[in-house]
C-alpha cells in the first residue's frame, strides 16, 4: 500500500500566522484549512466594525489556501464558522452563498466570546477535497 505524503501550504496573499501552524495540510484527497479571518496580508482586519466584510475577507483568504492547494470551493465538504455575536449569522450566511454557489457544505457555527485577533468578528475554517485526477 503507497504512503500518503503530508503537504503544507503557506500562501503568500494570507498573513503570517500568529501562532505555530500553517495556512493549510493536505493529506491523500483531503486539504484542512486553518482558521481565516477578515485579515489582509499584513494581519489587519480590514473592517472592525462590518461583520459582512470581514466575512468576505475571509472567505477570500480562504479561496486563495483553496486555489494554492489545486481546489475550490465547490470541494469543500465541511466549514466551521465561528463568529463573535451569533446574530450574525444571517448576514454571513449571505456572503457564503456568494462564493459556494449552488455548493452546500456540511457546516458547524460556533458562537465564541472573542477571536484571536481582538476585531476580528468572524473566523470561517475548511475541510476540502481535490477535484479527481482522472
Amino acid at each position: 500500500m503507497p504512503v500518503k505524503a503530508r503537504r503544507e501550504f503557506r500562501v503568500a496573499s494570507i498573513a503570517e500566522p500568529i501562532s505555530h501552524y500553517t495556512d493549510a495540510v493536505a493529506f491523500g484527497d483531503l486539504v484542512f484549512v486553518s482558521g481565516c479571518v477578515g485579515s489582509d496580508v499584513t494581519g489587519r482586519i480590514l473592517e472592525p466594525d462590518d461583520v459582512v466584510a470581514q466575512a468576505r475577507q475571509a472567505l477570500q483568504n480562504v479561496g486563495d489556501i483553496l486555489a494554492a492547494a489545486g481546489t475550490g470551493f465547490e470541494n469543500v465538504l465541511k466549514v466551521t464558522v465561528l463568529l463573535t455575536d451569533v446574530a450574525d449569522r444571517a448576514a454571513v450566511n449571505t456572503v457564503r452563498k456568494e462564493f459556494f454557489g449552488s455548493a452546500r457544505p456540511a457546516s458547524t457555527l460556533i458562537g465564541v466570546a472573542a477571536l484571536a485577533l481582538p476585531d476580528a468578528k468572524v473566523e470561517i475554517e475548511a475541510v476540502a477535497c481535490l477535484p479527481p485526477t482522472d
